[in-house]
């Protein structure tokens, strides 16, 4: 690198460092559910470990117990070694595809036969939204993308590599219905395939986009397609677990549904519910999932293990969902996201206290973790600008009166 170039990174950086935007790989351990940081025990409260089921030990003994007993032969390997069309393609991600499937077909119920085929399973959430947009209008057809003006960084990034001759898109105002209605009515007759995506569960936000009235937009005309990212949903949400689209019986009108095992499952990977011809589709066309390793078998084993507990857990779900409410209400409507619906009822363990301000976020998150609490500051470019934020996470294994002392160092 030339001595010009270096210079003008260091020059970027302090200016990152002005803006109050540096960032840093923080330095911890984790110890259950705690985190230390500067040798001080901080509880973590900035983790998408929903469930408690990452630092749950007792499963994780269980799990090994498991491993133990099987003959050698079927011991999963730690590496797949190469892609999944090459030799990376274990019979535990096989079987891992056929149980995702089952338990999303348990949830639609069996009377639904129109529920969600397949499953197709991938390395993680931003690989899944990197590679199934661009390979979804990789069919020369003319398409028009129709996305949330929240949804995540990933699917940004696979709205903008799948920009080609045929695919345009545009933004409706964040779960403003009656502004995508409007889009919708504006589109030209020769469009052929029109695709409407939204988080279930927003990442920043924590509210909830509105699936039925998403399904009835969808009704009206037969071009529509939903692409549904249920990355914070899936495990949270559902008596089986499977998110949002469980909780509100729309599972059947779901194109493609994502989910994430990095979060609730406390795993690694994603994976896409769709149609059976879509996914020989994928496995055609997706880049991230044609060119790269596939994850170890142990960890499909793992997903697996957890993926047959899911159902069981829904005591766990429903002491977040408490926690998250007392949290969520607590809140000054100052410092809250503006929506009456997330006044009134829970939304999900993702609760954002908003300072706006940069310097005042990171003293404010300075002033949590003094108090004993794992608190980070989100500033932009994450969040739009003026929305700086702690982004406060709930999980199972934080208790009520953990939950009342956090909610004292807010006021």
């Amino acid at each position: 690198m030339s001595t010009s170039i270096h210079k003008r990174l260091q020059a970027e950086l302090v200016q990152l460092k002005d803006k109050q935007q540096y960032r840093q790989l923080p330095d911890i351990e984790h110890q259950g559910r705690y985190v230390i940081s500067k040798s001080k025990t901080l509880l973590n409260i900035a983790s998408n470990d929903y469930l408690g089921l990452s630092s749950d030990t007792a499963l994780q003994y269980e799990f090994f117990e498991q491993m133990q007993q099987l003959p050698t032969a079927q011991l999963p390997k730690m590496s797949a070694a190469s892609s999944r069309l090459l030799t990376g393609n274990d019979a535990q991600l096989q079987m891992l595809e056929d149980e995702l499937q089952h338990w999303y077909q348990m949830a639609a119920g069996e009377k639904n036969s129109t529920a969600p085929k397949s499953a197709l399973v991938m390395n993680s959430g931003y690989h899944a939204n990197i590679g199934l947009l661009p390979a979804l209008t990789a069919l020369p057809v003319k398409t028009l993308m129709l996305a949330d003006k929240l949804v995540h960084a990933s699917i940004i990034d696979g709205i903008r590599l799948s920009q080609n001759k045929w695919c345009a898109y545009r933004r409706y105002r964040h779960n403003d219905y009656e502004h995508l209605a409007t889009l919708l009515a504006q589109v030209e007759d020769n469009v052929e395939r029109i695709i409407i995506i939204t988080e279930s569960i927003f990442s920043m936000d924590g509210d909830r986009a509105d699936l039925p009235t998403l399904v009835r937009l969808k009704v009206l005309d037969s071009r529509i397609e939903l692409y549904v990212d249920e990355a914070h949903a899936v495990g949270v949400l559902g008596h089986q677990g499977c998110g949002l689209a469980e909780e509100t019986q729309t599972l059947a009108d779901i194109d493609y549904l994502v989910g994430t095992l990095g979060k609730a499952f406390a795993s690694i990977g994603a994976y896409v519910l769709c149609d059976d011809t879509v996914k020989s589709w994928l496995v055609n066309h997706m880049r991230p999932l044609i060119f790269s390793t596939a994850l170890p078998p142990l960890n499909h084993a793992w997903t697996r293990f957890i993926l047959a507990k899911m159902p069981e857990l829904q005591s766990r779900r429903q002491h977040l969902a408490q926690i998250s409410l007392q949290l969520s209400q607590a809140i000054s409507p100052v410092h809250r996201v503006p929506s009456e619906s997330q006044e009134m009822a829970y939304q999900s363990p993702i609760v954002p206290y908003i300072l706006g301000d940069n310097a005042r976020t990171i003293a404010k998150a300075a002033q949590l973790q003094a108090a004993g609490f794992y608190a980070l500051p989100i500033r932009p470019p994450t969040v739009p600008a003026n929305t700086a934020r702690i982004r406060l996470v709930m999980n199972a294994r934080i208790s009520e009166a953990d939950c009342q002392r956090l909610m004292e160092h807010l006021y």
